[in-house]
């Protein structure tokens, strides 16, 4: 299959490289065109834009930093993937999103005879779990290529039920990893033995895999420098905080995660990734969570 792929950072990159080595011919955009470097080198084409990529693909993927990105390079009239893509053709969308954003694009495309799914991802590739909402029909044609960097691969149920599928998880890890550290921090200043803790938490009843995965670079202070994950994490949150006040569903722990992620941005703490946020709870308690070293 002729597949586009728009937005080939870090995540993009590894699934596009997935779907090529799956034997499919990749075109492939990105604002930055130094970041298709390693794709092109591996076989991928570069094409000069989202409307370039669809009118060379039969299925075109993007991958973004959000709703705004999403919907610039998909609704343009003048280059947008729309403009280019075939009736008949697909469209799918990896980008953690807006369910709002889903849906005028979801309209937009079975307007021009698209079928497109919203495909949100977590994990890591080639094990990723992928949430689709779609038509059943459309899932069942492009569930084999999804399942190229997919391990996990679910239809969750119609258009855009992808998309809060992967809001509710990221609400329900980062709430878990902010009360992790907040549980720490007591036990901190109770004088409780960090090292030792941070094996018990992992089988006991307080065990978190997002604080599990980032507690030592906390410890250490390396944190996940460069990655960017803080502000995406801080964007994701913020999405589904206003998905639950849309739908009058209750909210408290995404209140208070999402005000530490906010105040983790206003510190000029993005560049630490999203295990920097636990500077912001850390400065409420005027602690590092720092294991004693004692003599």
């Amino acid at each position: 299959m002729r597949v586009g792929f728009i937005g080939t950072g870090k995540m993009g990159s590894m699934m596009a490289s997935c779907i090529l080595d799956a034997g499919h011919e990749l075109f492939v955009y990105d604002l930055r065109r130094e970041a298709t470097a390693s794709l092109c080198q591996k076989g991928a084409n570069w094409a000069e834009g989202p409307r370039l990529i669809a009118q060379a693909s039969e299925l075109v993927f993007t991958s973004l930093p959000g709703p705004a990105a999403m919907e610039a390079s998909i609704l343009d009239p003048d280059n947008g993937v729309l403009a280019g893509l075939s009736p008949g053709s697909g469209y799918v969308d990896l980008t953690t999103n807006a369910p709002g954003t889903i849906s005028s694009v979801a309209q937009a495309c079975q307007a021009r005879g698209i079928n497109m799914l919203d495909a949100p991802v977590s994990g890591r590739v080639p094990n990723l779990t992928v949430m689709v909402g779609g038509d059943q029909d459309t899932f069942a044609k492009y569930q084999p290529i999804l399942q190229a960097f997919g391990r996990n691969v679910f239809h969750v149920g119609r258009q855009g039920k992808g998309c809060i599928a992967k809001l509710v998880t990221q609400y329900m890890g980062y709430a878990n990893f902010i009360a992790s550290v907040e549980g720490f921090l007591i036990a901190a200043k109770a004088g409780v033995d960090l090292n030792i803790l941070a094996q018990v938490v992992p089988v006991s009843a307080g065990a978190n895999r997002m604080f599990d995965a980032s507690y030592e670079a906390i410890f250490d202070r390396t944190f996940h420098a460069g990655t960017g994950e803080l502000d995406i994490v801080a964007k994701d949150i913020d999405l589904a905080c206003k998905l639950a006040k849309d739908l009058e569903a209750p909210a408290l722990m995404g209140s208070i995660t999402d005000e530490v992620f906010k105040r983790a941005q206003a510190m000029n703490l993005g560049d630490l990734g999203f295990p920097g946020a636990a500077i912001a709870v850390e400065q409420v308690a005027g602690i590092q969570l720092r294991p004693r070293i004692e003599d």
